[in-house]
């Protein structure tokens, strides 16, 4: 288990890779945001997109699937108070191979529960090309290490 004193700030990972199909693209966009340029290839290529690509909420969705994977299911965390930034540098188009490297910027103890502690990330998901298609930075509170065996609320 990975406790909040496990991680200093400059504290970093980088995720595994996934590539994003077509498939998933539309169908993500049918449910939650059904932009002709998530939907349709050639609505997309006529948009100022140039191309079928990801809403940039699905974006967010694989970035979090991502780093739930490599940190988040191993780590005492307690959930986010909150994203503070995220922007969409550039399309996500169907294709294309991303990965996230996560960089720890900041960490406090939490000053009501003793049992919590808080860490600030950046979070940057690139392609295989190097290009950055979205940033984030969002805190998120992580359970300390026990120091009398009682319960620090991982889930």
């Amino acid at each position: 288990m990975i406790y909040w004193e496990d991680v200093p700030v400059g504290s970093s990972f980088t995720t595994a890779e996934r590539t994003i199909s077509k498939e998933e693209i539309i169908e993500f966009a049918s449910e939650y945001d059904p932009q002709p340029f998530h939907l349709d290839e050639e609505a997309a290529k006529a948009s100022i997109l140039g191309g079928l690509c990801a809403s940039g909420w699905h974006s967010c969705a694989i970035a979090m699937r991502l780093v739930y994977d490599s940190f988040h299911v191993k780590a005492a965390t307690q959930g986010s108070p909150g994203i503070k930034e995220c922007r969409w540098r550039r399309p996500l188009y169907a294709g294309e191979t991303v990965k996230i490297t996560v960089n720890c910027i900041d960490a406090r103890a939490s000053e009501s529960r003793p049992t919590m502690g808080l860490t600030n990330w950046t979070w940057e998901m690139t392609n295989q090309a190097g290009d950055t298609i979205m940033t984030t930075e969002s805190w998120l509170m992580m359970g300390r290490r026990p120091t009398d065996g009682a319960p620090t609320g991982a889930q």
